[in-house]
């Protein structure tokens, strides 16, 4: 769907002059650069294909936002629900959430946080999850601060050889 056609989720939020909209093929550029600058790993294709996926099967749950200011990606946050993985009731999960570190201190993660919440919310379910690295402390102490906690389940894993 073209840019202009899209409506814009929380638009003209205060005065700082930062929107929050659903994410188009022309902001992947600035979101595998901001990833990259986060991680370390250049996954150009992975973000390709995440908002293929995301674009083919659009509602229902599912949300791929980005946080504007200035015209240029400030931050983005993607997710969706997800239901009976590991005995789980239906719940949402975000897969990714980055703000650049110029705009952190603007709220820009807890506005892109609340709107796929909302969206959440919006396909009839009542939690909302995410994995993290242990040691990222950062993005640990902001979800927390969002007032999530440990959950119901241990993640386990092996190297294969």
């Amino acid at each position: 769907m073209p840019t202009a056609t899209r409506p814009a989720v929380n638009a003209g939020i205060g005065t700082s002059g930062i929107t929050i909209r659903p994410a188009t093929a022309a902001d992947l550029p600035a979101i595998v650069a901001l990833d990259e600058k986060e991680t370390g790993l250049p996954k150009c294709q992975y973000w390709r294909e995440l908002f293929a996926h995301f674009s083919q099967k659009k509602g229902g749950g599912r949300a791929f936002l980005v946080a504007e200011a200035g015209g240029e990606v400030a931050g983005f946050i993607t997710g969706e629900v997800r239901a009976f993985e590991f005995g789980s009731e239906p719940c949402g999960w975000v897969f990714a959430l980055h703000v650049a570190p110029e705009y952190r201190e603007h709220d820009i993660g807890t506005r892109l946080f609340e709107t796929i919440c909302a969206t959440f919310r919006r396909a009839g379910v009542a939690k909302v999850r995410t994995m993290l690295a242990r040691d990222n402390d950062l993005v640990l102490a902001f979800f927390r601060s969002q007032g999530m906690m440990a959950g119901p389940f241990i993640q386990l894993e092996m190297e294969l050889e």
